[in-house]
């Protein structure tokens, strides 16, 4: 099983505590996440971040309606933390994000997906095919709708990434 790695860096003009907060609140990942994927948190809310919380939601992916089960394995506050598909259309699922502070008033934020499709080499041609690109699209929107949220402007709202094996 072939993985890949997925990497997008993005700066805001705003503190750390401010866009930890936000990416750390489950029920904006319905805000960051673009319409086409039909994307909602199953999971009655608020949700209680931290260590081991699970989140069920659904979405539609290349058409095809999607349960989805992501379980918090790391939680440090104003840091990082790393959520991991339990169930979903990925074999492997592993996304990190991480925050740093630039002074006071600016942020530093990269996303690091680790994932793997399964079935062999048909897994690895709609990679090719779709996959990767619709990848891209997804965290090309998010990284859009974060610089529109936090009032980021170029460069801060240029979003850098890369797929890699």
């Amino acid at each position: 099983m072939k993985t890949y790695v997925l990497e997008r860096e993005q700066w805001f003009p705003k503190p750390l505590s401010d866009v930890f907060d936000f990416f750390s609140d489950a029920g904006n990942l319905e805000r960051i996440t673009p319409p086409f994927l039909r994307f909602r948190i199953l999971t009655p809310r608020p949700i209680a971040m931290g260590e081991g919380a699970l989140i069920d939601y659904q979405l539609k992916l290349f058409g095809i309606p999607f349960g989805w089960r992501t379980r918090i394995d790391v939680f440090e506050p104003n840091r990082r933390f790393v959520d991991r598909q339990l169930r979903g259309p990925y074999a492997l699922w592993r996304h990190t994000h991480e925050f740093e502070a630039d002074g006071p008033t600016r942020t530093r934020m990269v996303d690091r997906v680790e994932y793997a499709l399964g079935f062999g080499p048909l897994g690895n041609a709609a990679h090719g095919l779709f996959v990767s690109q619709t990848l891209q699209r997804i965290f090309d929107y998010r990284a859009e709708t974060m610089a529109h949220i936090f009032g980021a402007t170029a460069p801060d709202a240029k979003a850098g990434g890369s797929v890699h094996h």
